[in-house]
């Protein structure tokens, strides 16, 4: 596999190296680059190599640039210590975007992720739903957009939910359910801990270890023993939710608003 390196800081270039050649041992890095000028000027006069592994920063502008000037079929790996840029590095071939500093289990479960995508071409649901999860595995940061809407599997089809459109979450025996406002209900492969950080948290509160819920959803909640609540949520779950004593008044403050 002949890899092309476009990184402007020598340290992260010799670490990117050592790391590639764990994960990859038939891999050869056939050029080291540290700038857009020449990155474009290598691909314009070389053969495409099998991946490419892109800083998004480089010495004289953004390796997404690259893409921009040039019709490029070669799959991309961008390392960099910013998330901004995810929309455009999906449209530049992306097969995965590792923050700084890049680990050895990263680099060895994207290059999985390469394996996999040199099978026939995706169908359009699979190419939405490795977006999702793209965009999805990035941290969270102030200023970031709550997640709006779920690619979720129904028999051999996928179908998106709006967030909007979810009351409840529930987990149980590690798998965590989605019930629609509707009744619907689906699985997905999220945590309740990974869904915290990803819905706005002015309309769902994790209400304790099993269920997580959007506002609309909480009918009513009725006192319990030893401080705790009881709450009523439509559609109506297969199990009781309740609130400990200790969480009690933080429900209470989310829905009073």
């Amino acid at each position: 596999m002949n890899v092309l390196l476009l990184e402007d800081e020598y340290p992260a270039a010799e670490r990117l190296q050592r790391l590639l050649a764990q994960a990859a041992p038939d891999a050869q890095v056939v050029a080291q680059l540290d700038t857009v000028a020449a990155a474009v000027a290598w691909l314009q006069t070389n053969p495409a190599p099998d991946l490419i592994l892109a800083d998004i920063h480089l010495a004289d502008g953004l390796s997404l640039d690259v893409f921009d000037q040039l019709i490029i079929g070669s799959p991309v790996i961008f390392t960099t210590a910013y998330d901004a840029y995810a929309l455009r590095a999906f449209k530049a071939n992306s097969v995965d975007y590792l923050l700084k500093p890049v680990k050895l289990p990263e680099l060895q479960a994207a290059l999985q992720k390469l394996r996999q995508w040199r099978s026939p071409t995706p169908a359009p649901n699979e190419v939405a739903q490795r977006l999702e999860r793209l965009l999805d595995s990035l941290p969270a940061r102030p200023g970031r957009a709550a997640k709006t809407r779920f690619l979720v599997r129904h028999g051999e089809q996928l179908l998106p939910v709006l967030t909007t459109d979810v009351a409840w979450f529930q987990s149980r025996n590690e798998t965590v359910t989605l019930a629609t406002h509707a009744g619907q209900r689906y699985l997905v492969d999220y945590t309740l801990e990974q869904l915290e950080h990803l819905l706005d948290a002015q309309q769902f509160f994790r209400l304790n270890r099993q269920f997580l819920a959007q506002l609309p959803a909480v009918q009513r909640l009725h006192p319990w023993f030893n401080g705790k609540l009881k709450l009523d949520l439509t559609p109506t779950p297969s199990e009781d939710v309740i609130v400990s004593r200790e969480k009690a008044a933080a429900v209470k403050a989310w829905l009073e608003g």
